[in-house]
């Protein structure tokens, strides 16, 4: 299997499954004497880990990082960051009744067809579970990247949108509530949209947003590495994402040149900034934001019908522990991901 790096100068290469041993990652390309804030990279981790809260997963998983390589004394030596974080409460049994078939909209049928042979407990590889591993690396990538600030937050659930911009929001209520919106009276009524459709057997999807300040001008290549190509595949790279947008995205095409343009003030920084802190793929020294869409997660408690590896019809439903709404879990792993990739273009710009 290709396709388990991330990253060119700072980079992450993950490894394991969801129901196996451990999963963990390598982290190659850090930068030596950075001091690092263990407490802080296991917070993070707190953030994704499942069971947090009664609107996510009741896997109870530590999700307590190990670290076995690249720090001494606290520090990093720039030799490769080697960690675990073992699986402490898998229930493979769960799964036994999707050996020989396939759940609408998973990758089970497309594992199959591909490699031949697939760990159908929890999906395996392609479980979300790996995006742990991601989180463990965005949190040393944010401490390399030291006065850049990234926040990401629910900024809708359904049809329940925050009708507020992010320069209205108080970022340090993000934590307050269960599905991470920053916006008291919004977040209470996606909530309860959440319960409902859990009660209902069903899933629901939304829309995080998130918002990077203090970043320098120069960040990303012009041509086939522009920063916003390399968010968009970083976002794109987390299970159930299915869309990614910046600055004015898709409103943008609606609108007129002379609506659009960002007029510059004398010190360079823009009037406006519907370029979304990034012109001809760099950045410009405005805020970065952008918004990534995940669908409802696939697995629903209703019954379903599929096909089996025989190619027969068949009738299931969905077992196990899993989120109703994926988006408050995936807040902090947006996070990572676009402090993977400011670390690797930080890194490279200090290469000019």
């Amino acid at each position: 299997m290709a396709g388990n790096s991330f990253g060119k100068l700072f980079n992450l290469t993950t490894f394991g499954e969801s129901h196996g041993v451990a999963i963990g990652g390598v982290i190659d390309g850090c930068p030596p004497n950075i001091t690092l804030d263990l407490e802080a990279i296991q917070n993070e981790m707190n953030r994704r880990k499942p069971g947090q809260s009664s609107i996510v997963t009741q896997r109870k998983e530590p999700d307590e990082v190990k670290f076995l390589s690249g720090i001494f004394e606290g520090k990093t030596t720039g030799t490769p960051i080697g960690f675990i974080i073992e699986n402490a409460n898998q229930k493979s049994k769960d799964y036994s009744h999707i050996k020989d078939s396939y759940r609408p909209s998973h990758a089970d049928y497309v594992y199959d067809k591909k490699y031949g042979h697939r760990d159908y407990r929890g999906g395996g590889r392609s479980s979300a579970r790996e995006t742990a591993s991601r989180v463990v690396a965005g949190a040393i990538a944010k401490q390399v990247l030291k006065d850049i600030k990234i926040n990401a937050f629910t900024s809708s659930v359904g049809d329940i949108f925050i009708d507020k911009p992010y320069q209205d929001l108080d970022f340090s209520k993000i934590e307050s509530n269960a599905i991470r919106c920053p916006d008291e009276s919004t977040a209470e009524k996606m909530i309860a949209r959440v319960k409902e459709i859990r009660k209902q057997g069903d899933t629901i999807g939304g829309t995080i947003t998130c918002v990077i300040k203090n970043v320098p001008v120069g960040l990303g290549e012009p041509v086939f590495d522009k920063l916003h190509a390399d968010l968009g595949k970083a976002m794109l790279s987390i299970n159930a994402v299915k869309g990614f947008e910046y600055g004015s995205g898709f409103c943008g095409a609606k609108m007129k040149g002379s609506e659009h343009n960002d007029l510059y003030n004398q010190d360079g920084t823009t009037k406006t900034n519907l370029s979304g802190g990034i012109q001809g793929g760099i950045s410009n020294g405005m805020d970065i934001y952008f918004r990534v869409a995940f669908k409802p997660v696939a697995t629903i408690m209703q019954n379903q019908d599929t096909i089996d590896k025989d190619g027969n019809i068949v009738e299931m439903q969905g077992k196990g522990r899993h989120d109703p709404c994926v988006v408050p879990r995936a807040v902090p792993i947006v996070e990572a991901m676009a402090a993977m990739v400011l670390a690797d273009f930080y890194l490279l710009n200090k290469m000019y």
